[in-house]
């Protein structure tokens, strides 16, 4: 029993309560995020290591945290001051109601891209033909979120995704089984192959940041996400936008629909891209007021 006691006491053996840890993380990540962030952080943080969710940090604050716990704890409290991405460090993030992996090969999910699927999720539902058997193209599929939200509003459609990064495919791969969708997965250069089949609904999120545009983007981007799917591959930030109008023109079906999160200081010059190829084109702002979507329809 004595000995119990002692190994339970080296178990529990510790230096703060869950209070004392969230005052300290708040404390040692106040140079970086406010008030409010340090506190929903510490909260997601305990849950993930220490398995009580928010309430239970609020009923039990004064509880130890055990050692090992608190280890785990104080070392993702360095891994932020490195300026790594949270969602990393937790390996998931949140995204329209979903839960997706995510690591430092695929792109952190924003919200400009949830209001991308907002705006193609009401388009498609407004169409005026019957959605079953709908094919849908997705350009640069990350970790495989706009497909897999498509496919689970819609998943009487057939929906491929193409992407150049076999690491990135695996991130995406590992979503869709999590969430038990069926998308076709393609490992290819957008660039370079021939789509060589009709579509219904063409959507992308591809990397569009000019090359000259790097020294604008904060180093918890650059340093931690993959710069493959953020910057345009030439000098030319427009050289996916391109290849998908010429696609469009191509294999877009008649009254088929376009969607497209795009560089906000090139609004114009990406609309003029499409307004030959379809009857009916659209330059749409964000919640920011920004120039962020292209819609058309064929």
């Amino acid at each position: 029993m004595k000995k119990n006691l002692q190994i339970q006491n080296l178990f529990l053996r510790d230096k703060m309560t869950i209070s004392e840890f969230k005052n300290h993380f708040k404390t040692e990540l106040s140079e970086i995020y406010t008030d409010s962030e340090t506190a929903f952080l510490s909260t997601v943080f305990i849950q993930k290591i220490v398995g009580f969710d928010n309430f239970q940090q609020r009923k039990f604050s004064e509880q130890k945290i055990r050692i090992n716990d608190e280890k785990k704890l104080l070392k993702i409290i360095s891994e932020l001051k490195s300026n790594k991405p949270y969602q990393h460090i937790l390996g998931e993030a949140e995204f329209y109601g979903m839960t997706f992996f995510v690591n430092e090969n695929v792109l952190i999910p924003r919200p400009e891209t949830e209001e991308l699927l907002e705006m193609a999720i009401r388009e498609i539902q407004n169409l005026k033909f019957k959605i079953q058997g709908l094919k849908i193209l997705d350009i640069g599929t990350g970790s495989g979120i706009i497909p897999l939200v498509l496919k689970k509003h819609f998943p009487e459609t057939e929906v491929t995704s193409i992407d150049f990064s076999e690491k990135a495919l695996e991130v995406a791969k590992k979503n869709a089984d999590f969430h038990h969708l069926d998308v076709k997965f393609i490992h290819a250069d957008y660039l370079t192959c021939d789509v060589n089949e009709n579509f219904d609904i063409i959507i992308s999120n591809p990397p569009y940041i000019g090359i000259e545009e790097e020294n604008e983007i904060v180093d918890s981007v650059k340093e931690f996400e993959p710069k493959m799917a953020l910057f345009s591959p030439t000098s030319d930030a427009l050289i996916f936008y391109k290849k998908i109008a010429e696609d469009s023109k191509k294999y877009l079906n008649k009254n088929g629909l376009l969607f497209l999160e795009i560089n906000q200081k090139l609004g114009p010059e990406t609309l003029d891209l499409y307004v030959n190829y379809l009857s009916k084109v659209q330059l749409i702002k964000d919640l920011s007021e920004n120039d962020r979507f292209i819609f058309g329809m064929k």
